[in-house]
């Protein structure tokens, strides 16, 4: 095998959202676990966005995987950093570094944050919510914990793709927003497929006596959304451009409640 050839060995690309982010490492049961972990997200790429070579930790430096995350700009790169990885990427270059441990949970983390930031300059989110496609259409149902994103998944008829049960991922296209597949699962543990589609509703879950939808404000929309998109940065001029996101989104996307009664009858009020 010859240098590129063992080069190209060492590296997993993983494709959410169009973007491809490459991982590079000489151990070959972490590029293992990447394979299998992203196995419906796995696509070679001659020219990813982003890559990073990935220096793993020795099991005594890793701490806890639920302290906080810490994100902030510094200097002309951002620096990561929770118990179990450090990472540092330069925005500019597309070139970054991880420390981390050896799960899925911190690479998870660094590729949420990755793909948060990138989405901030491009008008998209990442997104506390499940998303399906039905009928050539995608729908986003966002709520707090509890409110029935996994009960609405997992109550989804066979005509439906499921994309997330969820963290989803809303990318602006032009005048409108798609949804993309992710590979982060929630009480399902089953990734999203791989797929998009154009974004035709954004409902806020409850769950009640009965199945229905009904209007919602701009203001309680915006909040509401505001409320669920994940977003990690210590800056400024990114956390406006969020907010600018979540304005511009509730002008384009009809937002509705859709009040439901936990079992598959919900989904015949969802077209």
């Amino acid at each position: 095998m010859n240098v590129t050839s063992q080069t190209a060995a060492a590296v997993v690309s993983i494709e959410i959202g169009g973007m491809a982010i490459a991982l590079r490492s000489p151990n070959p049961r972490f590029r293992q676990l990447l394979t299998d972990r992203y196995s419906g997200f796995i696509k070679p790429s001659l020219h990813p966005q982003f890559e990073f070579d990935i220096e793993l930790l020795e099991p005594s430096e890793a701490t806890r995987s639920n302290e906080d995350v810490r994100v902030w700009m510094q200097g002309d790169h951002f620096s990561v950093e929770r118990g179990d990885f450090r990472a540092q990427w330069n925005p500019s270059d597309g070139r970054g570094h991880i420390r981390q441990s050896l799960n899925p949970y911190a690479i998870d983390s660094v590729l949420r944050i990755v793909h948060s930031l990138i989405l901030a300059k491009k008008g998209g989110f990442l997104v506390h919510a499940a998303s399906v496609i039905r009928g050539g259409d995608a729908f986003l149902f966002a709520g707090v914990s509890g409110a029935g994103k996994t009960t609405i998944s997992r109550l989804a008829p066979e005509d439906v793709t499921l994309l997330s049960d969820e963290i989803s991922y809303v990318l602006r296209d032009g005048d409108e927003y798609r949804l993309c597949g992710t590979p982060f699962s929630g009480e399902l543990a089953r990734a999203g497929e791989n797929q998009s589609a154009r974004l035709r509703t954004l409902f806020l879950l409850e769950k009640g006596p009965e199945n229905r939808i009904e209007a919602v404000g701009a203001t309680e929309a915006v909040r509401s959304l505001l409320r669920n998109i994940l977003f990690f940065a210590e800056d400024a001029e990114l956390v406006q451009l969020v907010f600018q996101s979540a304005c511009d989104f509730i002008e384009k996307v009809p937002v509705r409640r859709l009040i439901f009664v936990p079992d598959q009858r919900v989904w015949e009020i969802i077209r």
